[in-house]
């Protein structure tokens, strides 16, 4: 159903229909404030016919009883008392016919069957048929309002206001395509959608025919389809040109050759810092920012082609500009190129020394100089450093580790590091608590113990043995060693040498407080800088009853627990050290 009747097709004509009288129809454009019917006394002959074929249906037909239910309206409902009149003038009768004050009785004629048109309505040439003769009104227009004159209490014309729906059509023209309306166009309207009103409510009630918006003008859709071709034309237009400059990027990347230098670098000398973590990508672009590689392309293909390319270490490296990717990669690869300070486990303090020298470009023995001067001011612990015997207060307290060289680095800021990462681990491993458990004197002997397993052994399982070898010989029931330790580490120590063959009887008449082939006990402070692995096996021993261990071919470390069985391996060892120096 439409707003103002049902869809297209044949409307019922029989009284009987439950559809009869087209409720939706209400007559063509009645003049308002004049009654349809002048005289609702009489009526019409069609009329009395249907009064006597349907009895039953005159309440259809009895203008009376219409008028005594509106007395005082003027006009008749709009629901079924104008059914006639829209039956007249679709038949083709003159509104004429509608609007008359009477008409005229005719005879009563037998019924004949009504003639009915394509639509469903009727033709008038059944029994509603007028005679051509008797037509006064023959050619006249059957739609033309006829003038009528008001008269008082006449009703407002309800179509008349700007807000009020379109008058109704006639049944035969409501379904008709609706004629083009002009309407203003928004300007919003193209990205809208069109089919809606300026305010974007979308009910579709507006005088454009049974669709929402209605049709707007010729021009106005060309307006829109340019608008939308322009659109259409520019998103093509990016989306081609995005994709080709992609496209040119990735062969471009794919298989142009990367931008690089040539050669080994000119100009001055950057000091370029790797962080931990970094990716070869990550280095390339740290190179590339500090205008060493020409690209990080250059640098990554270069250390994809090196075999030692992705065992570049963090740290910092002293680098020339304007180098090739293959140059940056081949320094960076060479441990002796990294700008930094490599302190490995058990390496002397004197070694140090000669190696912050080098690194900082200072005149030999500069920085043990400081050492020695300002000890006390470069963050000891204070258990340590205060016996005046000792060669080096600093010796144990430089931690293994490396340390990056900047700009900025001195001798005192790297020797102070260091002792802040000693003396961090001393205390993380509670070396003072420890001391007494393993009947040691102070927490520096607990270093001086993981010193000198360190420098004997070569490995964890090594350390820990030792270090039980080093506590069976404190013990005073020692009656084989006279709880002399007899390293011979310690005797290099204080020759400030590395020998393996030395003279023994030398070595016991050598009175040094470092040289435990003479002294009893441990040396006065450690011989070294232990590492993590020398601590924990100091602190935690094997506890197997070794008093003696012995390296044979110089790479296995053998232990045992009485003596008559390490003289064998040191038989052994004497033999071995002659074939080798051709004795």
């Amino acid at each position: 159903m439409t707003e103002y009747g049902r869809g297209r097709g044949p409307e019922p004509w029989h009284p009987e229909d439950p559809l009869y009288g087209d409720q939706g129809w209400t007559g063509h454009q009645t003049q308002q404030g004049q009654a349809p019917y002048a005289d609702p006394q009489q009526g019409y002959p069609q009329e009395q016919q249907y009064q006597q074929q349907y009895p039953e249906q005159q309440q259809y037909a009895q203008q009376p009883q219409y008028e005594q239910q509106y007395p005082q309206q003027g006009q008749y409902p709009q629901q079924g008392q104008f059914q006639q009149q829209e039956q007249y003038q679709q038949q083709g009768y003159p509104q004429q016919y509608a609007q008359q004050q009477a008409y005229a009785p005719q005879a009563p004629q037998a019924p004949q069957q009504p003639m009915y048109d394509s639509q469903g309505w009727d033709t008038g040439t059944g029994q509603y048929a007028v005679p051509a003769s008797a037509d006064p009104y023959a050619g006249a227009d059957p739609y033309a309002q006829q003038a009528v004159a008001s008269y008082p209490g006449e009703a407002p014309d309800l179509y008349a206001t700007p807000e009020a729906f379109p008058p109704p059509q006639p049944p035969g023209r409501r379904h008709l395509e609706p004629e083009p309306v002009e309407e203003e166009e928004s300007e919003s309207g193209f990205f809208a959608g069109g089919g809606r009103d300026g305010d974007g409510d979308g009910d579709g009630d507006e005088p454009g025919g049974g669709r929402r918006g209605g049709r707007s003008k010729g021009g106005e859709s060309k307006k829109r389809s340019g608008a939308a071709c322009l659109i259409a034309t520019l998103v093509i237009v990016g989306v081609l040109g995005g994709g080709g400059y992609y496209g040119y990027s990735y062969l471009k990347d794919r298989f142009a050759t990367a931008e690089d230098y040539a050669g080994e670098g000119t100009g001055e000398t950057v000091d370029v810092e790797i962080p931990k973590g970094s990716t070869l990508a990550t280095m390339g672009n740290i190179l590339k920012k500090h205008g060493i590689v020409a690209s990080v392309e250059a640098f990554t293909t270069a250390a994809d082609v090196n075999p030692k390319g992705k065992s570049i270490q963090p740290g910092v490296y002293p680098m020339k500009k304007k180098m090739s990717g293959a140059a940056a990669v081949a320094l960076m690869i060479d441990p002796s190129k990294l700008n930094v300070i490599t302190i490995t486990e058990g390496m002397r303090n004197a070694k140090v020394y000669e190696a912050i020298d080098k690194k900082l470009g200072k005149p030999d023995g500069t920085t043990k100089d400081i050492a020695l001067r300002d000890a006390k001011n470069l963050g000891l612990p204070a258990w340590a450093g205060n016996n005046p015997k000792l060669m080096d207060p600093l010796e144990g307290f430089l931690y293994p580790a490396r340390y990056d060289l900047g700009k900025d680095s001195t001798p005192e800021s790297l020797l102070k590091q260091m002792v802040k990462n000693a003396s961090d681990k001393y205390s993380e491993l509670g070396v003072e608590g420890k001391a007494k458990e393993l009947g040691l004197e102070n927490p520096l002997q607990v270093v001086t113990v993981a010193s000198l397993v360190n420098a004997e052994g070569k490995n964890h399982d090594d350390f820990r043995k030792m270090s039980e070898v080093v506590y069976n010989r404190l013990k005073k029931t020692n009656d084989v060693t006279n709880r002399k330790i007899q390293f011979d580490s310690t005797y290099n120590y204080a020759k400030g040498q590395s020998e393996i063959n030395f003279n023994l009887k030398e070595a016991q008449a050598f009175n040094n407080p470092y040289n435990t082939h003479f002294i009893t006990g441990l040396p006065v402070g450690p011989i070294g800088n232990p590492g993590m692995d020398a601590l924990t096996a100091t602190l935690n021993p094997d506890h197997g009853g070794w008093m003696f261990f012995v390296s044979v071919d110089g790479n296995t470390t053998t232990f045992t627990q009485t003596y008559e069985e390490h003289l064998k391996l040191v038989d052994e060892f004497q033999e071995r050290q002659k074939q080798k120096n051709g004795g």
